[in-house]
């Protein structure tokens, strides 16, 4: 099983920016498909951005397309998610997740995730 650990949420102005962490053991670092996902409160988990074993390809809601850039670094074992230009709808609890592919977008592909940052984007 891999431990996944967020961090990096906080609370931001609209229009702000934040860069979140995601840090994994009990695997090959490199090994390891990638995503963000996220959940606003009263919703349904949603697909943000995932990233191939290398982190050349990188995936994109349409939400965040052009705001939010996602890369990993396989030396330090260690995923980011960059977020530009945040607006209130991106307040949401941000996790982390590795699965079969990061070609997938939906939670039911991934089989282990952290425990969430909170991210809040005040209007």
């Amino acid at each position: 099983q891999v431990q996944l650990v967020e961090s990096g949420g906080g609370l931001v102005p609209t229009g702000g920016s934040l860069r979140l962490s995601c840090e994994a053991s009990g695997r090959t670092f490199s090994g390891l498909p990638l995503a963000w996902f996220r959940q606003a409160a009263g919703k349904e988990r949603e697909y943000v951005a995932s990233i191939s074993l290398s982190g050349a390809i990188t995936f994109y809601s349409d939400s965040v397309k052009g705001r939010f850039t996602i890369s990993r670094d396989n030396h330090k074992n260690i995923m980011h998610l960059q977020m530009k230009n945040l607006k209130p709808g991106d307040t949401a609890v941000y996790y982390c997740a590795t699965g079969v592919s990061s070609y997938y977008r939906t939670p039911d592909k991934y089989e282990d995730w952290g425990q969430g940052t909170q991210v809040t984007v005040s209007s």
